[in-house]
C-alpha cells in the first residue's frame, strides 16, 4: 500500500534549525542594550532633563554607585546567557521528544498498515481501528494527515463482488460479506469522527478526505457530521444498494467533490444539509433509480454545481430548501424520466441557474416556491413532454422561463395568473 505523504520530522514540516551560541549572545545583547537605551532615553524626555552637571566630582557615594551599576550589568548579562541557554535546551527538548513521538507513531503505524494487509478479516479490523486511533494520538498534522488517507486508499482498493447466495459458492459469500464488513466500519468511523461536537477532540476537521471511486454499497449514516477547512472528496463513487445519509451535515469553509458520481438503486440523503463558504460539486452526477432527498438544505455563502447532472428513473426532493447568498447551477441538467419537487423552496439573495437545462418525460414541481431578491434563470431551457408546476409560487418570474415554455404554456405547464399577466 502506498502512501503519498512522508511523516514530518517537526511540526512545522522542517528540521529544528538554532542559531549558534554566539549569534544567539550577540543578537540578545543587542536586543537588551537597544531596549536599554530607548527605556533610559524615554525617562530621560519624561523627566525633562536639560543638561548633566560636569563640573561634579567623583565621590565615595558616586564611586558605590557606579560599582553597584557594574555588577548589576554583569549579573544582568549572565541572566541573558543563561536565558539563551535555557530557551535552547527547551526546544531541543521539545525535538526530541517529537522525534520520539514520532518514532513510536511510525512503529504502531507499520504495525496497523500490516494487519490491513491480513487475509484474516478480524485482524483487518484490528487494523482499522489501530490507524483510527493513530490518527486521533499523531504528534502533527501531517501524520494524522497520512493515517487518514491510508483508511480511505483501503476503501479506493477494487474488491471481488458478491458471488451470490448460491451454497456452492456459500464460502465466497461469507467472505465477501466480511470483507464488506471491514470497508464499512471505515465509513462509520469516518462519519463518528466528523460529527463529534465542539468542544471535544475534533482532530479531524480540517483534514482531506480523498473517496474518490469508493463503492457505498449498504446503510452508511453521515448524519450531524461537520466537514469543514479541508477537501472531500467522493468523485465518481457510487451509492448503490442501501440508505447512505448525509441528514443534517455542514459542508463549509471547504471544496466538496460528489462529481460524476453515481446514486443509484438505493437512497441517498440530505435533508437538512448545510452547504456555506465554500463549493460543493454535484457536476455530471448521476441521479437514477433512486431517492436523493435535498428537503429542507441551506445553499448560501458558497457554490454549488449540479451542471451536467442527470435526474432520471427515480425522485430528487429540493422541497423546502433555502437557496440565498450563494450560486447554485443547474446549467446543462438534465430531468428525465423521474420526478423533482422544488415545492415551498425559497430563492432569495442569490443566484441559481437552469439555464440550457433539459426537463422531459417527468415532473418538476415548484408550488409555492418563493422567488424574491434573487436571480432564477431558465435561459434556453427545453421543456419537452414532460410535467411542470408553479403553482402557487409568489415573487418575479424566473429569467427566460417564460420563452423556454412558450406563451401560452403547453398543456402539462401550469404557471401563476400574474406571471402570465407579465408576458410581452
Amino acid at each position: 500500500m502506498t502512501v503519498s505523504r512522508k511523516p514530518r520530522s517537526f511540526p512545522d514540516g522542517q528540521k529544528l534549525r538554532l542559531w549558534g551560541v554566539g549569534w544567539a549572545l550577540a543578537l540578545t545583547f543587542a536586543a537588551a542594550v537597544l531596549a536599554a537605551g530607548g527605556t533610559l532615553y524615554g525617562l530621560v524626555v519624561l523627566l525633562d532633563f536639560q543638561k548633566i552637571d560636569t563640573t561634579a566630582k567623583l565621590d565615595a557615594k558616586t564611586l558605590f554607585d557606579l560599582v553597584k551599576l557594574s555588577f548589576g550589568v554583569v549579573a544582568g548579562a549572565g541572566a541573558l546567557v543563561a536565558l539563551v541557554v535555557a530557551y535552547r535546551r527547551q526546544r531541543v527538548d521539545e525535538a526530541g521528544a517529537h522525534r520520539e513521538a514520532t518514532r513510536l507513531h511510525t512503529e504502531r503505524f507499520s504495525q496497523a498498515v500490516d494487519k490491513l494487509g491480513s487475509d484474516s478479516p478480524a485482524v483487518r479490523l484490528g487494523g482499522v481501528h489501530a490507524l483510527a486511533g493513530l490518527a486521533d494520538d499523531a504528534p502533527d498534522d501531517s501524520l494524522r494527515q497520512t493515517c487518514i488517507d491510508v483508511l480511505c486508499a483501503y476503501l479506493q482498493l477494487p474488491f471481488t463482488p458478491d458471488p451470490g447466495t448460491d451454497p456452492a459458492h456459500q464460502e465466497e459469500h461469507h467472505r465477501y460479506l466480511a470483507f464488506r464488513k471491514v470497508r464499512h466500519t471505515i465509513l462509520r468511523l469516518i462519519g463518528d469522527h466528523y460529527r463529534r461536537p465542539k468542544g471535544t477532540h475534533r482532530s479531524w476537521q480540517g483534514c482531506d478526505l480523498d473517496l474518490t471511486g469508493v463503492t457505498i454499497d449498504g446503510d452508511i449514516d453521515f448524519d450531524g457530521a461537520e466537514f469543514s477547512g479541508g477537501t472531500v472528496s467522493f468523485s465518481g463513487a457510487t451509492f448503490s444498494g442501501g440508505a447512505v445519509s448525509f441528514d443534517d451535515t455542514t459542508f463549509s469553509g471547504g471544496d466538496v467533490y460528489f462529481g460524476d458520481a453515481t446514486f443509484s438503486d438505493g437512497n441517498v440523503s440530505f435533508d437538512l444539509a448545510t452547504f456555506s463558504g465554500g463549493a460543493v460539486y454535484f457536476d455530471r452526477a448521476t441521479f437514477s433509480g433512486s431517492t436523493v432527498p435535498f428537503s429542507g438544505a441551506t445553499f448560501s455563502d458558497g457554490a454549488v454545481y449540479f451542471s451536467g447532472a442527470t435526474f432520471s428513473d427515480g425522485a430528487a426532493y429540493f422541497n423546502g430548501a433555502t437557496f440565498s447568498d450563494g450560486v447554485v447551477y443547474f446549467s446543462g441538467a438534465m430531468f428525465s424520466g423521474g420526478d423533482v419537487y422544488f415545492d415551498h423552496a425559497t430563492f432569495s439573495g442569490g443566484d441559481v441557474y437552469f439555464d440550457h437545462a433539459t426537463f422531459s418525460g417527468g415532473a418538476a414541481y415548484f408550488d409555492h416556491a418563493t422567488f424574491s431578491d434573487s436571480t432564477v434563470s431558465f435561459r434556453e431551457a427545453t421543456f419537452s413532454g414532460s410535467a411542470m408546476s408553479f403553482g402557487g409560487a409568489t415573487g418575479a418570474v424566473p429569467q427566460g422561463l417564460l420563452a423556454a415554455v412558450g406563451t401560452p404554456p403547453p398543456a402539462g405547464v401550469t404557471l401563476p395568473a400574474a406571471w402570465l399577466l407579465s408576458a410581452p
